[in-house]
């Protein structure tokens, strides 16, 4: 491209988008690329505070920023992701339905660590809701040239940076403990909270059970919902360690494999999540949910359940590195 006084540029081809800014009124581009420019064009230039313009002067070693944009869409755009058309160099990808955003985190640093482009997105291994725009890049210069670009692709890989895992219809078991509502001297308030939870992201409760504080009763409780067909287990209460607390024993006498006991998170240190493995070598995510659960509006249940509905696997270290971040 070349610059030339905006007086001098009639007839000449634009470069890229001219944006005006009225606060609270308008930011949007007046002209776009390839606009030739007119006569009649020149006042409205200098109104919006261009009195030189860069015109196109054709070079076979750079791309416009669109065309680097669409660059970086290809790399990014994976399973389940729409994108916005190139403007004024940047693309937006948008989620087609509700899951977990999954993001190949090496690749992205990667790319970014380059300079001239960037992607950026919503944190990963989240819930994202359909049509939530998780993700938007661009390419920060007007023009940019294709060895970058070829630079970009190669830092980045055959495979895209970014996912979405459907969030599936699951059938949920959730058990509420505790010898105080299983004798009938308090109401349980417990269960109604975790069933909204479920059915606002689209599973459906199959099992409840109200049981006393007896590991035996609770392990029990928990095989049979599996056997009723819960794909997803919720026990409620008992998580502490008082003397009468027993969901922690109860879990692990089902023969599941505890991926933890406890987590850096606030509220919700005591969670507990693990894997029952059925015959058929299907896994079944069993999890103890603490008291917070009941009463706070976000604990560690709202960031793993995403997961859960996604046939995400949860590891050990993902949940300790919720630390960063889990002062919720």
């Amino acid at each position: 491209m070349k610059l030339i006084k905006t007086e001098e540029a009639v007839g000449h081809v634009l470069c890229h988008d001219l944006t005006q800014i009225i606060r609270g009124v308008t930011k949007d581009a007046v002209f776009r690329k390839g606009h030739v420019v007119t006569e009649e064009d020149i006042p409205v230039l200098l109104s919006i505070g261009k009195e030189h313009l860069y015109v196109w002067e054709k070079d076979e070693s750079m791309l416009h920023e669109d065309e680097g944009a669409e660059i970086l869409r290809r790399i990014s755009q994976g399973s389940f992701l729409k994108a916005t058309a190139p403007k004024e160099g940047k693309i937006s990808l948008q989620a087609e339905c509700a899951g977990v955003l999954k993001i190949n985190r090496e690749k992205l640093i990667a790319v970014n660590s380059l300079g001239d482009v960037m992607i950026a997105t919503k944190r990963g291994d989240t819930l994202i809701r359909k049509e939530q725009v998780c993700a938007g890049m661009r390419v920060i210069p007007l023009v940019i040239s294709k060895e970058k670009m070829a630079a970009v692709e190669a830092a980045a890989g055959t495979e895209p940076i970014l996912n979405i895992l459907p969030l599936k219809q699951k059938k949920a078991a959730i058990l509420a403990t505790g010898s105080e509502i299983y004798k009938g001297r308090i109401k349980d308030t417990f269960t109604p909270v975790v069933e909204e939870k479920l059915t606002k992201l689209g599973s459906e409760v199959i099992d409840r059970q109200i049981l006393d504080d007896q590991a035996g009763m609770t392990t029990e409780a928990i095989l049979e919902s599996i056997r009723k067909g819960a794909e997803l287990v919720c026990v409620t209460g008992g998580m502490s360690v008082d003397p009468d607390d027993r969901t922690p024993l109860a879990i692990r006498n089902t023969g599941a494999e505890i991926i933890s006991y406890g987590a850096p998170v606030l509220p919700g240190a005591m969670f507990l999540l693990s894997y029952y493995t059925k015959e058929d070598g299907t896994k079944v995510p069993v999890v103890g949910l603490p008291g917070c659960v009941m009463y706070a509006d976000r604990t560690i249940f709202d960031l793993v359940l995403p997961r859960l509905l996604a046939d995400d696997p949860v590891r050990a270290e993902e949940l300790a590195a919720l630390g960063e971040g889990g002062l919720l």
